[in-house]
């Protein structure tokens, strides 16, 4: 027998301010390693006055783009 839960979000989740994360329900092995704390930076340190950026990653190039409306996107 397979036990599922269906989690839905309250209207109002589409206008919030940030964007949130979906938490698991499974549980931590025992004696499993706590989760490290995510590594922030500032997309200033990583674009410095240009407007793109280049990332190598597994062989393939990814470009990291700031747009006119100071939004970021990645692309393949």
């Amino acid at each position: 027998m397979s036990l599922s839960t269906t989690l839905s979000l309250p209207v109002e989740a589409a206008a919030l301010p940030r964007p949130f994360r979906i938490l698991s329900l499974k549980k931590r092995p025992a004696g499993a390693a706590p989760a490290l704390p995510v590594q922030r930076l500032s997309s200033r340190s990583l674009l410095g006055d240009a407007r793109e950026l280049v990332i190598e990653h597994q062989g393939s190039e990814y470009h990291l783009r700031l747009t006119r409306n100071d939004k970021l996107i990645l692309t393949k």
